[in-house]
């Protein structure tokens, strides 16, 4: 039997509007309806570029609950649940699954890893604390650790284990998933890679550019799967540079930066992200305005 796919096409890794040390629910809700004006495909809340790592659970679950009710059934709500320790992150799971999450994000573990065979006990025990669909997130240079793909296929086995987030940057390695996994669904975690792991197989994408272009990276999705592989392919590219450069710093301090730069209320990073470079912002602003966007 098919797993069940949280979505298709464009999903938005949102970023989370601080106020101070407080998170800004109106700049939030409003981020949300966005969104969905602009045909983004799914919000993806409390992930990498939400700053999910310095909220404290409190705010951290506050969030979620305020997303899922504010989306109220018009998008699909994806929640980052993850931790380095797994009864932290059943914690986490549980009270998303309570808020109606439609489906969990969940990184592999970070700084004290683990192996692959704790791999498969971490997911093993989150996926049989909760009902609703996981997406297993690889991201090796933020955590030091790659999901084996003798892994993954054990992981396949389990009903609501349905999907990866594969944000390796190894296309060879995304290969061997759609080759070895197919009963796995494939996000590109990437955003220059959308169209190279959707020749793969992949269903799409979760973005970090989509914050700023969620019309432009849903059509990438929507054409490609149409059939539009030449449309799609001429957006990804098109979108290429602005793309580089919101990665010239560690996410998401880039596009925080541009959103606040394009007059979103996004408010400030936490430490120990800081404001960038000045070189560095003025590259950031110069492709901005290359692609079309006005700078305030």
């Amino acid at each position: 039997m098919a797993k069940t796919l949280p979505f298709t096409g464009s999903g938005v890794a949102i970023v989370t509007p601080f106020d101070g040390d407080k998170t800004n629910y109106d700049e939030l809700g409003r981020l949300i309806d966005m969104h969905i004006e602009q045909n983004t495909d799914a919000i993806i809340i409390c992930g990498t570029t939400g700053e999910a790592s310095t909220m404290p659970d409190e705010e951290h679950l506050a969030a979620i609950e305020f997303t899922v009710k504010h989306a109220n059934g018009r998008i699909p709500v994806i929640a980052g649940t993850g931790s380095n320790d797994t009864k932290h992150a059943i914690e986490l799971s549980k009270a998303a699954e309570g808020f109606g999450a439609d489906a969990l994000l969940v990184v592999t573990p970070y700084y004290n890893k683990t192996t692959q065979k704790g791999l498969i006990a971490h997911y093993t025990a989150i996926a049989n604390s909760v009902n609703i669909p996981i997406i297993l997130y690889n991201v090796p240079s933020r955590t030091g650790l790659n999901i084996a793909i003798p892994t993954l296929k054990e992981l396949a086995k389990i009903e609501n284990i349905v999907a990866i987030k594969e944000a390796s940057g190894n296309i060879g390695y995304t290969a061997k998933v759609a080759a070895e996994v197919p009963e796995l669904y494939i996000y590109s975690g990437n955003d220059d890679m959308i169209v190279p792991l959707m020749s793969l197989g992949a269903k799409g994408v979760i973005s970090v550019v989509a914050n700023i272009l969620p019309q432009d990276t849903h059509d990438i999705c929507a054409k490609y799967l149409s059939g539009d592989v030449e449309g799609s392919r001429a957006l990804q590219l098109k979108m290429l540079n602005l793309i580089n450069n919101l990665f010239i710093e560690v996410n998401p301090v880039p596009i925080k930066t541009a959103m606040n730069l394009l007059g979103y209320n996004t408010g400030n990073l936490r430490m120990p992200l800081c404001d960038m470079e000045e070189k560095n912002l003025e590259i950031l602003k110069k492709s901005l305005t290359d692609y079309g966007l006005t700078v305030k």
